[in-house]
């Protein structure tokens, strides 16, 4: 590993930035965060797609049974869909050995977008040391997906970017190459490393969602290491990383 690069929208990535690249998609408000919960709960896979129909296909395609409508549209619930994008909704009662169809307004479309890496992670702060553990034994050049907020850069993705940065350079006891982007998360972390709760809350889409009500989601959001999973995309689907199974696309 000696490159890191860092995009802070999905649009900004081409198809062979990422040729033989561990990627890591974030989109820390809040669909990175309910990923690792939905897994850790006992989801059995999660399944992104890009639209509200592809949603409804795939559920017609896959049957009822064991299967839920998930996601979000500008963070409230889609009308008709099981769950929204709450990482609080997705308790063990409701997902457990469930598959997870998912469609959310930024997420869901840079999941896919990353899918195209060897490996592709979805990381927040919830699961960084995990999903960096996972980084650190691969040892691939690796690209850092910022999910952004209506195609537009987003503050706290670009700050859980550069903690991933900074994380990185910290267990690896050196510094990587990096594109611009990624220099510039990693100057960002350091402003507001003191406080992640706060640059989360105070970031555009952070005071969107505590107008919606969604104050506590950011709070979980911004819980280092509390929920130590792994989402591993493959195959289509994101599944909890099992060591002993783990194989590159």
């Amino acid at each position: 590993m000696n490159k890191i690069d860092l995009y802070f929208t999905p649009a900004e990535v081409q198809d062979s930035d990422l040729a033989d690249k561990l990627v890591i998609v974030i989109d820390v408000l809040r669909a990175s965060t309910t990923a690792a919960v939905a897994l850790a709960n006992g989801a059995r896979e999660i399944i992104p797609v890009a639209s509200i129909d592809a949603a409804g296909e795939l559920k017609q395609k896959l049957g009822k049974e064991h299967v839920l409508l998930c996601g979000e549209r500008d963070g409230i619930k889609i009308e008709g869909f099981d769950l929204g994008n709450s990482p609080a909704e997705y308790e063990p009662k409701a997902v457990k050995d469930k598959a997870l169809i998912f469609c959310s307004t930024n997420g869901s479309k840079a999941m896919l977008k990353g899918g195209q890496g060897v490996f592709c992670l979805v990381g927040g702060l919830v699961n960084l040391s995990e999903v960096l553990r996972f980084a650190v034994r691969e040892q691939k050049d690796t690209a850092i997906i910022c999910s952004g907020s209506g195609g537009k850069f987003s503050f706290e993705d670009a700050v859980t970017g550069g903690k991933y940065i900074a994380e990185l350079e910290k267990k690896l006891g050196r510094e990587l190459d990096k594109n611009d982007g990624a220099r510039a998360a990693l100057q960002l972390f350091r402003r507001e490393e003191t406080d992640l709760y706060a640059a989360l809350r105070s970031s555009f889409h952070g005071k969107y969602l505590v107008t919606l009500g969604f104050e506590a989601d950011i709070r979980a959001s911004a819980q280092l290491d509390s929920v130590p999973v792994v989402p591993l995309f493959t195959g289509g689907r994101i599944v909890r990383h099992q060591p002993e199974t783990v194989t590159a696309q």
